[in-house]
């Protein structure tokens, strides 16, 4: 009990790290994951018996059961794993993949879902086959694994090579007349070294078809493959046996014991009784598997830690470098920003803009071009006000901030313009005619002529006066009138700035 705690601890400990690896359904190593954890979670001693199709691995079943419990001859060729395990009478189930249960009393139905079809395929609609046998050495809770025969289709060898690592006991049978096919070869390695599984027995069959002195050879050369086998095994038995199966079976039929003796029949069955004995005792059989595919899991993991770490650093060097660029970005935005709001400073610094606009300004209210004047002036402030909201779309943009809206920077309101009144007597006044007219100008006159007139004024300049009048006093009043509109434009450009 404790050390079935043990195997359900492990097992849980490689569901949850194949699990941390994310790999395909169909990844050999994830397969080889979920078997052996099967295989811990599994009380039953299995011992799985496979090798190249028609070798005999289900004739020797038959014999070590006493009966033709499986299909066996020429054509009959085991088409899906077969689990055989101990039941009071001959019972077969087979597990359909929607989950439908077909169950018969006999093993005729494995005729019918058991064996290869006319392609030689397995059936894809089944998902498991049981047959329950009353015999003796099952009732121990050993279970019997007939597998399909390999070097024949890639499915069939898929099958096989996840199975084995459910067993705690594999038998691969040989054909004594072409011994040890560079398959076999390859398969003890990718399939049984590789993975851990260290507890093999070999059984030659057809031995009985070769002349003594070319037994004795094929023995010798199969001895020192069997010696890599047994290092789990009990030093007083071997993994290395003949058994003539069809023969052995036969005599089995009929009763003939001391016949079934001579095909190595016996002698096979009482070393699986000792080998089950004696593993039994044993949890290093399952922890080397334990330690080949955890070794396996480990080293993936390993590289998937790799792979996180490296693409942790690739995207620290992209965030770096975005920041970096962030910051350069900022730093040239901010400078880009700073200039363009010095140069409106700059251009909006009072004496400047005196200089640059009091003159044209007053020029412009004296012959009534005010309007003009001011979409000029207008046309320069949205050159400068151009200039900042590229900085700040920019910077919006490639901070991928919401834009606060567009800049907006709006004159003041028509300049007042107050115009002196002149030193004529009021009859004089009557003469003046005015000479300019400012759309959108406050104009004021003082005295008896002034008036402020909305939406529009006029300013009015003395142009009937009296031939006689002194040229001084005209000039006199022409400086006034500049001066108030010299002023006005001042007045104006202040108040803007």
């Amino acid at each position: 009990m404790e050390d079935q705690q043990i195997y359900q601890s492990v097992a849980n400990s490689l569901r949850s790290a194949i699990g941390l690896l994310d790999i395909e359904q169909d990844s050999p190593l994830r397969k080889d994951v979920i078997a052996l954890c099967d295989h811990l979670e599994n009380p039953t001693f299995r011992i799985a018996v496979f090798g190249p199709f028609n070798y005999g691995k289900s004739t020797l079943l038959n014999a070590l059961l006493g009966k033709r419990t499986l299909p066996i001859g020429l054509i009959p060729t085991t088409g899906a794993a077969i689990h055989i395990r101990y039941g009071e009478e001959l019972h077969t189930r087979i597990t359909l993949t929607d989950g439908t249960e077909i169950s018969e009393n006999s093993t005729k139905v494995l005729k019918r879902y058991a064996i290869l079809d006319e392609q030689r395929c397995m059936r894809s609609d089944v998902a498991s086959v049981d047959v329950y046998c009353p015999h003796p050495f099952l009732k121990t809770g050993v279970e019997f694994l007939d597998l399909p025969g390999t070097n024949d289709r890639e499915a069939q060898d898929k099958l096989v090579r996840d199975q084995l690592l459910t067993a705690d006991l594999v038998v691969q049978v040989l054909d004594g007349r072409q011994l040890m096919t560079l398959g076999e070869r390859e398969n003890l390695r990718d399939w049984l070294i590789d993975r851990g599984i260290k507890t093999v027995v070999f059984v030659v069959n057809f031995l009985n078809l070769l002349e003594p002195d070319q037994q004795k050879e094929v023995q010798t050369r199969l001895r020192f493959v069997a010696e890599s086998f047994r290092s789990e095994l009990p030093n007083t038995v071997s993994n290395l046996y003949r058994v003539d199966a069809l023969p052995a079976l036969r005599a089995r039929l009929k009763g003939l014991s001391d016949q079934a003796h001579t095909t190595g029949l016996a002698m096979f069955e009482s070393a699986l009784q000792s080998m089950v004995a004696a593993q039994r005792e044993k949890t290093t059989v399952r922890l080397d598997r334990v330690d080949a595919i955890a070794t396996q899991v480990k080293a993936a993991l390993q590289s998937k830690i790799q792979v996180i770490n490296s693409e942790l650093e690739t995207a620290k060097q992209k965030d770096q470098a975005k920041l970096e660029l962030q910051q350069k970005a900022h730093k040239l935005i901010k400078q880009g920003f700073q200039a363009a709001v010095s140069d409106f400073e700059s251009w909006l610094y009072l004496p400047k803009l005196l200089e640059r606009y009091q003159s044209t300004l007053a020029t412009a209210l004296q012959q009534g071009e005010f309007s003009s004047w001011q979409a000029q002036f207008q046309q320069d402030i949205d050159e400068y006000q151009q200039a900042i909201q590229e900085w700040v779309d920019k910077a919006c943009e490639f901070f991928e901030h919401q834009s606060p809206g567009k800049l907006i920077i709006s004159v003041p309101d028509t300049p007042q313009v107050i115009i002196p009144e002149p030193a004529d007597s009021s009859e004089e006044l009557k003469t003046v005619i005015p000479i300019a007219l400012a759309t959108g100008i406050r104009l004021a006159l003082k005295g008896k002529v002034g008036a402020a007139m909305a939406g529009g004024a006029s300013y009015i300049l003395s142009k009937g006066a009296k031939k006689d009048k002194s040229n001084s006093s005209a000039d006199s009043y022409d400086n006034q009138v500049a001066q108030a509109l010299s002023d006005a434009a001042q007045d104006y450009l202040t108040g803007f700035r």
